[in-house]
């Protein structure tokens, strides 16, 4: 079960949980005051990997994939990736950003193969947080001409790109948890750029929606998991949220998803 589920069975069980804790330090207290422990200062064992960093808010953060993950776009040069650490670190954790391996350009079989690599590998084993950003690349290749409307990918075309690289985007996630099963790996999720151009709307839309349902079912597979939504903020939102290029988030859409992000972390 994915975090975003865990979010939604905490609800139900916390009455019972905190019943639980209740009587749990009643026996506790009357057992230590009738026998002291050599030790008074002792502590229970301290949970270990993604559970001991979210109880310290020590986050130790790696960005990768394409150039969302890397900050295109942002004038400031931060992205995500800079600003959701510095809002993690606003709420009161201890995070850094320690790795940024974002790619101009690069779709999900390009990044396939960077997760042999040995430092890309070191980097993703010594992270609490990784950011990943793949997939857009994937169905709108060739933005140049899309924004000026020269060419627009048929249903047939995006059909076959979902379908190939949605397998590649399973490989992608299987191999990162592989990598680093502690990690909380978040995954931002797909808008439609062109929602503001007629003959990408209907489109894009179409093809954003199917692939955000196949990166959610995908990642809720695996424990450790967070989906971000993105849709929303840019729908209707392009001028406000999108950079000169039409394509990458400026930074203020950058911002939006930096707190989406830190939304779903802290919670």
């Amino acid at each position: 079960m994915n975090r975003t589920s865990r979010i939604w069975r905490s609800a139900g069980i916390a009455s019972a949980v905190s019943t639980l804790l209740l009587l749990a330090g009643f026996v506790y207290a009357v057992s230590d005051i009738a026998h002291p422990s050599a030790e008074a200062g002792a502590k229970a064992v301290a949970p270990s990997g993604m559970e001991q960093a979210v109880k310290a808010g020590v986050w130790d953060v790696t960005s990768i994939g394409d150039s969302l993950a890397k900050g295109t776009g942002d004038d400031t040069g931060s992205g995500f990736a800079r600003r959701t650490v510095d809002l993690l670190n606003k709420e009161g954790a201890t995070s850094k950003l320690v790795n940024n391996l974002g790619i101009n350009g690069l779709t999900t079989e390009e990044l396939l193969p960077m997760l042999e690599d040995p430092g890309v590998k070191y980097a993703l084993q010594h992270a609490g947080i990784i950011l990943l950003s793949i997939g857009g690349n994937d169905l709108f290749n060739g933005t140049e001409t899309l924004t000026t409307g020269e060419q627009v990918p048929t249903q047939a075309e995006i059909d076959a790109a979902i379908d190939q690289s949605s397998a590649k985007f399973g490989q992608v996630v299987a191999q990162i948890k592989k990598i680093n099963v502690q990690a909380l790996l978040v995954y931002v999720g797909l808008y439609n750029p062109f929602s503001d151009l007629e003959g990408m709307r209907d489109i894009g839309n179409d093809a954003v929606a199917r692939w955000n349902a196949m990166a959610m079912k995908t990642l809720g597979d695996y424990d450790g998991t967070l989906v971000v939504p993105t849709y929303d903020l840019f729908t209707n939102n392009s001028s406000r949220y999108l950079s000169s290029d039409h394509f990458h988030p400026n930074g203020d859409g950058y911002q939006a998803i930096a707190e989406r992000m830190v939304q779903g972390i802290a919670r």
